[in-house]
C-alpha cells in the first residue's frame, strides 16, 4: 500500500504536475544566470550564451514530457545539464523523465543530486521520500521525512506521512509517536485518531485504541458517528456491556438510527434473546437511510444462521423489506429467490431471480439457478429464452449452451439442440463432468437426426471421458441394436450395464433387445423376464419386448398374452395390434 493513500490530500504529488516543472526551471534557470559553477580546478560564470543554449536543450526535453515521449526528453535534458552541471531544476526534470520509463534507480540518483544542489527545496525531498517509499527503501524515505520534519517543524502532513512509513515497516510505537506530534499541530483529527486506533488494535492494545475512540467523542459528544464508531469497537472486541451505554446514547440522539438497531440486535443475539433481536433487526430494515448494501450483508450473515421456523419468518420479513426499499438492488431479490426456494416456493422463487438477473445480468449463478428452475417447473419455453439471455452474457460459457441445447431437445427441436451442443463441446474443458453430459445428449440429438456416425462418434465422446455412464451406454447399446449394428459391441455395454444395476427394468430391456437382435432369445427371454419383473414405471414396450420373444421361441400363445399386457398399459410400438390381430409377430 502507497502511504499516500492516507494523507496525500494535503498536497498534489510532483509527478502529476507538469506545469510545476516549468516553475521550476524558471527559477532555476534564472537563478543559474548568477550562479558560479565551482570544481577543484578552476571557478568560471557560466556565459549568458551557456544558458541561453541550457534553456534551449531543456524547452525541448519539456515538450517531449508534455507528449509523453519521456525517452526522447533524456538527451536534451542531459545536454543542458553539460552545459549548467549543477542546476537543480534540470536534475529535477530528469529525474521525472526517468520516473516516467519506470528507471526509479536513475530518478532517485538525480535527485539526490539536486537536492545536494538545493538541501531547503521541500518538492526534491518529498518527491524523492515518496520515490524511496514507492521501492520499499523506507529507511531511506524515514531520513528525509526527518530532515523535512527539521526544515518545518510545524507541517503535520510530514509526520503523518512519517507515520505511515512506520507502519509499512511495522515500527509501530514509533508511528504512534509520530501520529501525537501530528496532532499536537493539528488538533484532535478523527483520521489520525482512526489510524492511532488501527495501530492499537493490531497490537491488541484495545485499551488504549477505546481512550483514543473517547478522546474523540470529548472532542463532539453529539457527533453520531464518533459514538456508533466506538460502540462498534468495542463490540468487535467483546466489550458488549461497554458498548451498551454508547448505542443507547446513539437511539436518545436519533432513535431510528439503523447501525444502533444492528449493534443492540448483535447484543440480543449474542445473550441469546432472539426474538428482541429480531426486532431490533426489523426497527433497522424500516429505516431508509441503512443503505441496501449493509442490509444485503446483514440478511446474508443472518440466513446463514437461520436455525428455526422462527428465523425463517424473520428473514422474509427482513428481505421484503429490502425489496421493497430497495426494489432495484439485485442482491435483495436473489436473496429472497434463495429463501422461496427453500421453502418450496419453486416459481416464486424463479420469478426474484429474474429480477436479480434483469437488475444485474452479471451474476453467472443467478442466471443458472433461474434456466434450472424453468426445467423444473417444465416451462421449457422460458428455458429456451434464458438460456439465449444467458449466452449473450456469458458467450464463452459451456454450461448455458448445454442448458439451452437440452431445452431445445425437449422441445424436439433436434437440429437446434445439435448447433447448441456442438458449441457447448467446444468451450467445456476436456476431461470434465460436463463435457460427458454433452456428448452424451448430442449423441441422443443426432441419432434422431438419423445422422449415426456423428451420433456414435459423440457416445464414444462421452465414454471416453466416463465409461460409465448409464445414459450412454443405455442409448448407444439399444440405438445400435436397432440398427443391428456392431452387436457384440452393443452386448457388451448393455451387458456392463445389467452388472451395475441388476434391478432396471430399462437396462435390463435394452440388454435382452440386443440379444434378441443377435437371434440369443433363451437368454433374451430370460433378461425380459426380470425386466417385466422389474417394470416400475409400467412400460409397454418392455412387455412387448417379451411377446415378440415367446414367439421366436414358438410360443404363441403366451405371446399374444403379453402384446394384449402391452396394449393395456400403452406406449407400445405402431405394429402391437397387427400383431394381436393375426397372432404373429411382424417387423
Amino acid at each position: 500500500m502507497n502511504h499516500h493513500t492516507y494523507y496525500s490530500a494535503s498536497r498534489e504529488h510532483a509527478y502529476h504536475k507538469l506545469f510545476l516543472w516549468s516553475m521550476i526551471w524558471v527559477l532555476s534557470l534564472h537563478q543559474a544566470f548568477a550562479q558560479k559553477k565551482e570544481n577543484t580546478e578552476k571557478k568560471e560564470v557560466i556565459s549568458a550564451a551557456q544558458m541561453l543554449e541550457a534553456e534551449s536543450f531543456f524547452t525541448e526535453g519539456m515538450k517531449y514530457c508534455m507528449i509523453e515521449e519521456y525517452e526522447k526528453s533524456i538527451i536534451p535534458f542531459e545536454k543542458a545539464l553539460d552545459l549548467v552541471p549543477n542546476n537543480s531544476g534540470i536534475l529535477y526534470a530528469l529525474s521525472q523523465a526517468y520516473h516516467k520509463l519506470d528507471q526509479d534507480e536513475r530518478a532517485i540518483a538525480s535527485l539526490q543530486k539536486a537536492l545536494a544542489f538545493a538541501p531547503e527545496n521541500s518538492v526534491y525531498a518529498e518527491t524523492l521520500a515518496e520515490l524511496y517509499a514507492n521501492n520499499k527503501k523506507y529507511d531511506e524515505s524515514f531520513k528525509v521525512y526527518q530532515q523535512l520534519i527539521a526544515n518545518n517543524p510545524q507541517n503535520s502532513t510530514y509526520y503523518l506521512e512519517q507515520a505511515a512509513l512506520l507502519m509499512m515497516a511495522n515500527r509501530y510505537e514509533e508511528a504512534i509517536k509520530s501520529f501525537d506530534k501530528a496532532e499536537k499541530i493539528m488538533g484532535i483529527n478523527d483520521e489520525i485518531i482512526h489510524q492511532k486506533q488501527m495501530v492499537l488494535l493490531k497490537n491488541g492494545k484495545v485499551d488504549e485504541a477505546i481512550k483514543e475512540g473517547e478522546k474523540l467523542i470529548a472532542s463532539d459528544p453529539d457527533e453520531l458517528e464518533y459514538l456508533i464508531d466506538q460502540a462498534e469497537l468495542l463490540i468487535n472486541n467483546r466489550r458488549n456491556e461497554q458498548a451498551i451505554p454508547y448505542v443507547e446514547k446513539i437511539l436518545k440522539l436519533n432513535p431510528s438510527n439503523a447501525q444502533a438497531h444492528v449493534m443492540l440486535a448483535q447484543l440480543y443475539q449474542e445473550k441469546g434473546d432472539l426474538d428482541q433481536s429480531n426486532k431490533e433487526l426489523e426497527l433497522a430494515f424500516s429505516d431508509p437511510q441503512l443503505d441496501a448494501t449493509t442490509k444485503v450483508r446483514i440478511l446474508m450473515s443472518y440466513v446463514t444462521s437461520m436455525k428455526d421456523e422462527r428465523s425463517k419468518a424473520t428473514a422474509f420479513t427482513l428481505v421484503k423489506k429490502l425489496t421493497l426499499s430497495n426494489p432495484s438492488d439485485p442482491k435483495g431479490h436473489a436473496i429472497y429467490g434463495d429463501l422461496l426456494f427453500q421453502k418450496g416456493e419453486i416459481a416464486e422463487a424463479r420469478n426474484e431471480y429474474v429480477k436479480a438477473a434483469r437488475l444485474d445480468k452479471s451474476v453467472h449463478e443467478v442466471w443458472g439457478r433461474i434456466i434450472q428452475l424453468d426445467f423444473d417447473l417444465n416451462q421449457i419455453d422460458s428455458a429456451i429464452v434464458h438460456s439465449e439471455e444467458a449466452i449473450e452474457v456469458f458467450p464463452n460459457q459451456a454450461v448455458f449452451w448445454y442448458l439451452n441445447g437440452s431445452a431445445y431437445y425437449r422441445k424436439r427441436n433436434h437440429a437446434k439442440t445439435a448447433e447448441a451442443l456442438q458449441e457447448a463441446r467446444r468451450l467445456a474443458a476436456d476431461g470434465s463432468d460436463l463435457l460427458q453430459h454433452i456428448c452424451a445428449q448430442l449423441g441422443d440429438a443426432y441419432n434422431s437426426l438419423g445422422i449415426h456416425a456423428k451420433s456414435d462418434e459423440a457416445y464414444d465422446a462421452a465414454l471416453k471421458v466416463n465409461p460409465d455412464n448409464d445414459h450412454v451406454l443405455n442409448n448407444y447399446s439399444y440405438f445400435l441394436s436397432l440398427r443391428k449394428e456392431r452387436l457384440s459391441y452393443a452386448a457388451e455395454m448393455a451387458n456392463r450395464l445389467v452388472q451395475k444395476h441388476p434391478n432396471n427394468g430399462t437396462y435390463l430391456d435394452t440388454y435382452a433387445w440386443v440379444l434378441y437382435e443377435m437371434k440369443d432369445y433363451t437368454n433374451a427371454k430370460i433378461y425380459l423376464e426380470k425386466a417385466v419383473a422389474n417394470n416400475i414405471n409400467q412400460s409397454g414396450t418392455i412387455v412387448e419386448h417379451l411377446g415378440d420373444v415367446l414367439f421366436q421361441l414358438g410360443d404363441t400363445q403366451k405371446a399374444v398374452e403379453q402384446w394384449l399386457k402391452a396394449k393395456s398399459i400403452g406406449g407400445t410400438s405402431p405394429l402391437l395390434e397387427k400383431k394381436i390381430t393375426e397372432k404373429k409377430l411382424i417387423e
